[in-house]
Order: C-alpha cells, then structure tokens, then sequence
C-alpha cells in the first residue's frame, strides 16, 4: 500500500523537504545494507538511471537511485530550487516538480481560480504518471499552509483534483493554521476560503497552529539553555536540530517548527512503511476516527517532545508517555480536549511496546476522558515495532474532539473583523472567477461546521441526538 504526498507552497514544501530528509534517515537506520526493501517502497521509487532519463524501475536487489512518491508545487521557485540544490537534489526529478516565478500574493483567489485553471492539466499529469508507478495506491496527503496563497488556494484546488481523479482514494490534509499575530494581513481570508474545501472535499485533516510549534520550540530552547540537559533534552534531539540528517547549513527560525510537524508525518506513516504486530494504516485513522463526514479534523499530540527515553524504559516511563499524550503542552494544537467531547481516539504507538501496555494505559486514562455515549469504546490503535532513530519508543496521539472548535470560532472572528469593512477584497474580487458570494460561502461553511461542533458538545453528559451520519446505499 502506498500513499502519495503532494506538497503545496512554501510551508509545505519546508515540511516534506524534511519529511523526506528524516524518512531517509530511518530507512538508512534499519537498511544498513542498502537493498530496496518493502519499507522502502512505500515511499520510495528504485529507478536504473544508467540507462538515463527516468529508466526502469528495479524491485529486487540493491538500491540504484531513490525516487520520492511525491509531487513538490510552488507558486514561487525559492523552496523547490533550494530542494534541487540540496542533499535531497537526487529524490526528485524534474516530473515531480511544478513551479510557477511570480507566487501567490498571499491571496487565495489567486492560488486557486488563477492558478488553479493554468496549472490544473499539468498537475492531473503529474499526479497520474506518479500514481502508475503505485501497486497499490492507498491514499494521497498533502502538506500545505492556509494562511497564505498558493498553499491555502492552489492546495485545496489540488484536493478537488484528487477527488475527481481518483474519487476512492483517501485525502489526508496537513494544514498549519496561522496565528493572530500573523504577519500576512489576508490570512483569515485564506483560511476561511481554504476551510471551506477541506470540509467539502478531505476525508481527515490534522490541523496544526503556528502557535502550538512556537510554544513547543521555545519550551525546548528553554530547557536547552538552562543547563539542565542530561536527563530531558539531549543537545541534538530529534526536534531540537537536524543534526545527523543531510543538513548542514544555518537553521532558519522555522526549521524546528517544521521538524515537528516532520514529526508528526514520520509517525502518521510508520505503519505504512515498517513492520509492526498492530500495523494500521491511514486508511483505517479515517475509517475509525470520522463517524459524520465533517467533523472529520483530529487534534495530534506528539511524544517525546522534551525527552527522551532510555533505552530500556521501565514501565512506569512508558505510561509517563501515554499521559504526556493527553496533556495540552504536547499538542500542535491549543486546544482542550479533556473537558471537551471525544467523539474516537487513536493511538500509533512505536517502538518495543506491548499490546498489554497498550491496553493497561487505555484503561488508566478512559475514566477522565469524556467519550461521546455510543462510543465509548472509540480507541483505535497501532504499533509499529521500529521506533524514530534515537528513541526507544514513540507515541503519536490522534483525537477527534470538538476541542477543535475553538480554533474554528476564533478564525471566524478574525474573518469577521475584515470582511465587515470589507477590507482587501477588491484583491480578491478582480480575479477571474472570483465572486464575493465565495466570502459568504465560506463563512457560512464554516459557522455550520462550529454548530455541528455545538450540537455534539450539548449532548455531553447527557442523552444523545446524533447529527446526520454516513447515508449507506444498499
């Protein structure tokens, strides 16, 4: 099974950069003798470049040329051109790559309806040429921004693509949502426009906040400066640098931020690409986490953060793992969600971990998480038996609460703010198909999504109306 990532504007294509470069180094941490194996394959393409131009794909034997299963589009050239330039230069050639000189002017009409209609045969190409080279194409994820323009418009635009082209394949959006303080003043714009597509046409979305990354960072760095290393962060953690991985130029401030999200993408994955006793499959997160087709945004939290274990992890450090999962500093959202409402809970565990440790820490926590009444059983969960280099264990929690709604009302208000005095929209309004009817739209996409959250949130405690659910044709 093979999932395909498509990386969309700056933000994005910083977050796979990354994610491909800390793949290759797990890989290369198991493969220590160079053979293209199964793992490998579910990302990664073994291509004959002897032969020259893109040659024939080898299955068995030892590794020739590593190809990405992926697709890198950027309205501007800088983050694509950087890649080309770089240590992972040889992962993409040149019909993976879509770019354009002029970028999106952090405008989502632009990266959407104008780009968009220019772009779209070109990445339909792109998108069938990489998936005939899958067995078995299981799902895509695309990794993008909401504030700014390409990200947010061409990103979505990308998604409806998928679901026209290949309409049973799962869509898995990474999204990283602005902050308030965000410099880009169209960014509630962009993100509502862009919310509005992820609600009609995503089958899961990690929503991630800018936010969240910068506290998580700067908790690192603090503890990092305080001299009280040794038993919490090693100097070269797996989030604090990129030490070790190809990369040896300056960070840039967001470099950390993206190795979190990395991160996350690593562990979302691992199944996929290695074996395990409980494997799951990305798939199956969409399956069992979005019982109603909207509500279908789940809060990740990430552990370790700020440690990291011991090798061999006496069991009462493995539940400080579970619990560290449930607790709001080791979200990459702000969020609530143990005085919200779980709707289903997932864990991927990796690592040397049992099914009784898995189940023991299960029964430890359920009594003070709040299950909606007719799931109360809602835990889904994998393990993986290959940890991320340098940890003994690793635990990637997935929620589907209606903590998220918060985040949603919020960036309702700051649309709100704007679009009452209707400020910037001529930016929008002189694009070719870009109607003001696609502002109320959005916006009231978005207060229906907030009043599902409502409704589900009022049965808390209490007895149970369901929202509409999944309509089954017999």
């Amino acid at each position: 099974p093979v999932s395909l990532p498509s990386a969309v504007g700056q933000c994005g294509n910083q977050v796979g950069c990354r994610f491909w470069d800390l793949a290759l180094r797990e890989h290369a941490a198991v493969n220590k003798k160079g053979i293209y194996d199964e793992a490998l394959s579910s990302f990664f393409r073994n291509v004959d470049t002897r032969s020259g131009g893109d040659g024939p794909d080898i299955y068995k034997g030892k590794i020739r040329s590593l190809k990405a299963r992926a697709l890198l589009i950027d309205m501007e050239e800088g983050v694509v051109n950087e890649i080309l330039q770089g240590p992972l230069r040889d992962v993409f050639d040149s019909t993976q790559l879509i770019t354009d000189v002029s970028g999106s002017g952090n405008n989502w009409a632009v990266g959407h309806k104008l780009y968009g209609s220019q772009y779209g045969e070109n990445i339909v190409e792109k998108l069938r040429k990489t998936a005939e080279h899958c067995d078995c194409l299981q799902s895509f994820f695309i990794i993008h921004s909401m504030g700014g323009g390409t990200g947010s418009g061409l990103g979505t635009f990308v998604l409806n693509l998928l679901e026209d082209e290949f309409p049973e394949v799962y869509r898995f959006v990474t999204a990283v949502y602005p902050s308030g303080e965000d410099d880009v003043i169209t960014s509630p714009y962009n993100s509502v426009l862009a919310m509005k597509e992820l609600n009609e046409h995503a089958d899961c979305v990690l929503p991630i906040e800018n936010e969240s990354l910068f506290d998580i960072v700067n908790k690192i760095h603090q503890m990092v400066n305080s001299g009280k290393l040794g038993s919490t962060v090693k100097q070269n953690s797996l989030v604090t640098s990129s030490a070790g991985s190809a990369k040896t130029v300056q960070e840039k401030p967001f470099d950390a931020m993206n190795n979190i999200v990395a991160n996350l993408l690593l562990n979302l994955t691992s199944s996929a690409r290695f074996e395990g006793s409980l494997n799951m499959d990305l798939n199956e997160i969409s399956m069992n986490l979005v019982p109603f087709p909207r509500l279908h945004y789940l809060v990740s939290s990430l552990t370790p953060l700020y440690t990291l274990a011991d090798v061999n992890v006496p069991s009462r450090r493995l539940d400080q793992m579970f619990s560290d999962a449930f607790s709001r500093d080791h979200q990459l959202i702000r969020a609530d969600p143990k005085h919200s409402l779980y709707l289903a809970c997932a864990l991927l565990v990796r690592g040397n971990v049992q099914v009784s440790d898995l189940r023991r820490n299960i029964e430890r926590l359920k009594p003070s998480l709040h299950f909606v009444s007719w799931n109360q059983e809602g835990w889904k969960t994998g393990l993986c038996s290959i940890p991320p280099v340098g940890h003994s264990h690793s635990l990637l929690a997935l929620a589907n609460n209606t903590c998220v709604k918060p985040t949603f009302v919020e960036l309702r208000d700051r649309f709100m703010k704007l679009y009452k005095k209707k400020a910037h929209l001529h930016h929008y309004l002189h694009v070719d198909g870009m109607e003001q009817s696609c502002f109320s739209e959005a916006i009231a996409s978005l207060s229906d999504l907030i009043e599902e959250y409502n409704e589900l949130d009022a049965t808390k405690g209490g007895p149970r109306t369901d929202p509409s659910r999944l309509k089954i044709a017999v």
